[in-house]
């Protein structure tokens, strides 16, 4: 009986085909194809997500992601750690009696009002900021009400934590980190990171990190995309008291690679403290033994002056690799009259010949040449839809499997998936795109099957990828930090360091 049954079903499939092929002769063979395909409904169908492009891309970039021929053994992580707490930010202004309103940006936070403003000028372009809260009773208030708030969550926060927790996660490698860690940040830390006694204090720093969904509403405003906005008054962190520790722990600890994070924190300080302790830094940096590749990771500044000296005060030659974002991309140029730095932001997604040639002036203006004592030779730029890695070339190797698994991390810690399930990603970045707006750039079309595209520019290579955007994202804190910790854990640089 089964079997006449599937006889007669294939039968009645033959027949169908055969009548539209007859009404229809000239209909092209992929439509006769998708037909087909839709008639077949068994078990001899492809998986969902098998033939997708981003199916395709996840496979692509499986079989490209190798562990470099060097590894890392011992990483040494600083100065910035907190304890985030996350909510939902509508929910917090809510919460503390606040309406919906007009949005208005803020270089430091005084009062609740300008929070909430703040904060629906960065929900309503769908943007990540970082803001420090001037008041400090207000701040404890308003920290208060966030972590006893229903569902709110605790976290270890600060670049160089999260950092530090994305390198732990692999057993074999050693991680130091150097900040100031509080009881609570103590336990929520991996086991597998060392802090040193110095690092301790009696009490944690607090961040909190308003997050609002894709689409999410609030009176008239709407996000276009999901992103936080994090505010803090932190102190600490904001003088970076941990430096000289850090710098300290590292003879004993004989780390081959260094992680530095936290300069933005100091927007909260006078302008003579910054300058002050910049020149610190520079000067710590330096003390750091020769052959330690630094990588410092940037984050969100509103301080023009303050991002200028970072550029022209030393702190870019004297480390080896650099992390940021479209945001912090962007506002560097602006500060240091780089190229594009007329444009006021960024429209949509982030031009890719645009990126690109702010990538290669940073390099070509203040990197690592046989002109200039810099040893800066490597940026991983990272934005919600792609990441371009762009390295001075001979000096670091694996970067096409570096990039590829910055990308896909970004696509798994988003969703909270161990792989990447393409039933909850899409493939958002643009699908050609030009290299350089500067000069006679190449025009390229994304393939899905070769995801990492490379290019070069005198003596400096590019690798480009897109991400496979979480439709629906779990958490979106510390990615920019798990993106470069990731992408730092598959390079490999080269012994002349």
């Amino acid at each position: 009986m089964a079997l006449w049954r599937g006889s007669a079903y294939a039968g009645f499939l033959a027949l169908a085909v055969g009548c539209v092929f007859l009404l229809e002769p000239e209909l092209p063979g992929s439509a006769l194809r998708s037909f087909w395909s839709s008639l077949c409904l068994g078990p001899a169908s492809a998986p969902p997500g098998a033939v997708s492009p981003e199916g395709r891309l996840a496979a692509a970039w499986d079989a490209l992601i190798v562990r470099p021929v060097r590894r890392w053994r011992r990483v040494a992580v600083g100065v910035n750690a907190c304890v985030d707490v996350v909510l939902s930010g509508v929910k917090l202004l809510q919460a503390l009696g606040l309406s919906p309103g007009n949005g208005k940006d803020h270089s430091v936070l005084h009062s609740r009002n300008d929070l909430k403003e703040a904060f629906i000028h960065f929900m309503g372009k769908g943007a990540a900021a970082e803001r420090f809260f001037s008041d400090k009773e207000t701040f404890h208030d308003i920290a208060q009400v966030a972590s006893e708030f229903p569902g709110a969550q605790h976290y270890v926060g600060g670049n160089a934590a999260l950092i530090g927790q994305k390198f732990a996660a692999n057993s074999d490698l050693k991680v130091l980190l150097c900040g100031p860690v509080g009881p609570k940040l103590h336990e929520l830390l991996d086991d597998n990171v060392f802090v040193p006694p110095e690092s301790l204090q009696e009490v944690d720093e607090f961040h909190l990190i308003l997050e609002y969904q894709s689409g999410e509403e609030w009176g008239q405003l709407k996000a276009p995309h999901a992103n936080r906005f994090i505010f803090s008054h932190d102190l600490s962190n904001g003088a970076m008291n941990m430096l000289e520790v850090f710098v300290s722990s590292l003879e004993e600890f004989q780390p081959d690679l260094v992680v530095l994070s936290g300069l933005h924190m100091m927007e909260g300080q006078s302008k003579e403290l910054q300058r002050k302790r910049l020149l610190e830094v520079v000067t710590s940096i330096s003390d750091i033994p020769t052959g330690i590749p630094v990588h410092l990771e940037l984050a969100s500044m509103t301080n023009r002056e303050l991002m200028s000296s970072i550029v022209h005060q030393q702190v870019f030659p004297a480390v080896t690799s650099l992390g940021l974002n479209e945001q912090e991309l962007l506002f560097l140029t602006q500060s240091a009259s780089g190229p594009h730095s007329s444009l006021s932001s960024w429209n949509g997604v982030p031009d890719v010949g645009i990126v690109s040639d702010i990538l290669f002036w940073i390099l070509k203006e203040h990197g690592k040449s046989k002109s200039r004592d810099s040893d800066l030779t490597r940026i991983h730029f990272h934005t919600l839809v792609y990441h371009i890695l762009a390295t001075v070339d001979g000096h670091w190797a694996n970067q096409l499997a570096a990039v590829a698994a910055g990308a896909r991390v970004a696509g798994t810690q988003a969703c909270a998936t161990e792989t990447i399930d393409t039933s909850r990603v899409s493939l958002r970045a643009p699908r050609e795109f030009m290299t350089s707006h500067s000069e006679a750039g190449s025009r390229i079309v994304l393939n899905p099957n070769k995801p990492v595209v490379e290019w070069y520019r005198e003596g400096i290579s590019f690798y480009f990828t897109p991400v496979l955007v979480c439709k629906d994202p779990i958490r979106t804190v510390g990615l920019g930090d798990a993106i470069s910790a990731e992408g730092l854990f598959y390079s490999e640089v080269h012994s002349h360091y």
